[in-house]
């Protein structure tokens, strides 16, 4: 397989472990496939001081498989001690530097993290990458070991740099399925998501299925308005953007199309919708012209889901504690986050997760949030 073929095949495998975070493992293989190097950790923290960042979530993947014993074992015993955290989150934007650089000297001689968990994740000669994430967050990027030697190649390093774009939108799309508790959806279940505006378009960019939200928005056109079945903007500088962006989104015959996020100001409200528009299949012979192609999210600050922890305890038959756990990650909290907020501890958490799921027979976090969602209540549009 040539570079460009395997980097077609890392586009189209992105847009897929956007909708999903059980596809990740293959596209980190591909992507590890591409620089040349053993696993990767892709990872985020919150927005606070850099001295006191919190960790999102964080995957460790080599030979396209999850490593969740050294994920556990970095978070549970080496994060706290690590001190390059301050000084990664400190690194300018998409410029990748090498894992020794955010040490000093006198560290790489006492570092338990540099001499321990580092040369146990093949790290200790690995590059790291800080993105700034969505809402102020912090992505980390860290490739391990070259495949082949100790020495990065500058096409191993210019590799890297043209995935960033990429990855960015990647953590862009995946946060806005998160928020929307839609992380795992069916095109088809997305559809009946009522957190966010779903718009489908087919290869010519004509939209051929909305939900009821996104439906709302466009016949009120507050942001977004449907003209003769083509998706446009109110504002002529916002549709000029939004047309590159669709036209990115579906290419030529031939190559993947490329994800990409705007906001598009609404005439009344304040504040602004994000769109997030990304390719859902590659550009192949295809005599069905209505097949899905592009999939817009469209994500209004204004409308949030309320659900009732009683109300849920008594649907699901669950427990106090159970209930307040699956409403919790229903409102896309993640397992580290419940701890913090309940002040248990992760192992708990788990403990109350997998009791929920025994319970009703399932074995995804994904389909619990989807038992919930249909409880919750929205409050009407303010506008």
């Amino acid at each position: 397989m040539s570079q460009e073929e395997l980097y077609q095949r890392i586009l189209s495998s992105l847009h897929e472990a956007a909708l999903d975070d059980f596809r990740w493992p293959e596209t980190s293989a591909l992507i590890d496939e591409a620089c040349a190097v053993k696993g990767s950790f892709l990872g985020a923290m919150d927005g606070g001081p850099p001295e006191r960042a919190k960790a999102l979530f964080g995957w460790i993947c080599s030979e396209g498989q999850r490593q969740t014993e050294l994920e556990h074992l970095y978070f549970d015993v080496y994060y706290p001690l690590d001190e390059r955290i301050p000084r990664a989150l400190q690194l300018p934007d998409s410029q990748p530097a090498h894992i020794s650089s955010l040490y000093s000297p006198a560290e790489m001689t006492t570092s338990r993290v540099y001499n321990e968990a580092l040369p146990l994740f093949n790290a200790q000669n690995s590059v790291y990458v800080h993105l700034h994430g969505p809402g102020g967050s912090h992505i980390g990027w860290m490739f391990e070991e070259p495949v082949k030697g100790d020495r990065w190649s500058s096409a191993q390093v210019e590799t890297i740099k043209g995935l960033i774009p990429h990855i960015r939108q990647f953590i862009r799309m995946r946060q806005a399925l998160v928020d929307a508790d839609a992380l795992g959806s069916s095109f088809a279940k997305l559809l009946d998501n009522t957190r966010i505006g779903v718009i489908q378009l087919d290869r010519s960019g004509r939209i051929v299925e909305t939900n009821d939200r996104a439906r709302e928005l466009l016949c009120k056109g507050d942001g977004l308005v449907d003209r003769g079945g083509l998706l446009h903007a109110f504002s002529p500088v916002d549709d000029a953007e939004l047309q590159r962006l669709v036209a990115r989104a579906l290419p030529s015959f031939g190559r993947q199309g490329v994800s990409g996020s705007m906001v598009v100001g609404q005439p009344l409200l304040f504040p602004r919708l994000a769109l997030h528009i990304s390719p859902t299949v590659e550009g192949q012979p295809n005599v069905r012209p209505r097949r899905i192609a592009a999939l817009v999210l469209v994500v209004d600050p204004t409308t949030r889901v309320v659900v009732d922890p009683s109300l849920v305890a008594a649907a699901l038959g669950l427990t106090k504690a159970e209930s307040y756990v699956a409403v919790l990650l229903a409102e896309g909290k993640t397992i580290r986050d419940i701890a913090i907020a309940t002040g248990r501890t992760e192992n708990t958490i788990r403990w109350h997760v997998k009791r929920i799921l025994d319970k009703h027979g399932i074995s995804r976090q994904v389909e619990l949030v989807q038992l919930v969602l249909p409880l919750a209540t929205l409050p009407e549009d303010r506008s």
